[in-house]
């Protein structure tokens, strides 16, 4: 499976290629230990909310919540930290 590379990434962009519900793959490194993370996950996932808002704002933070379909529960990812994607059967690295 080629990857496409794509220069110029931001929340929106990785939002348009995920936004209708699909199950994505993403790679990224860790804000704490800047190792390598993968990860299975879907955005809008509602099923699991309990209620609250968030101690933080993940937009001020340029974090991404999604649901980790592994783990069964909810994760931040820095998006400047994105390495790669995959989704609908498309990979995409970015530099």
């Amino acid at each position: 499976m080629s990857k496409s590379i794509i220069s110029q990434f931001n929340i929106t962009n990785f939002q348009n290629l995920v936004s209708d519900g699909s199950i994505f793959s993403v790679e990224f490194i860790k804000r704490t230990d800047g190792n390598l993370r993968k990860m299975i996950c879907r955005l809008g996932v509602k099923k699991h909310l309990k209620g609250g808002t968030k101690k933080y704002n993940a937009k001020a933070k340029n974090l991404l919540t999604v649901f980790d379909m592994e783990k069964k529960g909810y994760r931040s990812i820095p998006v400047d930290a994105i390495q790669s994607v995959s989704v609908n059967g498309q990979s995409f690295a970015f530099v």
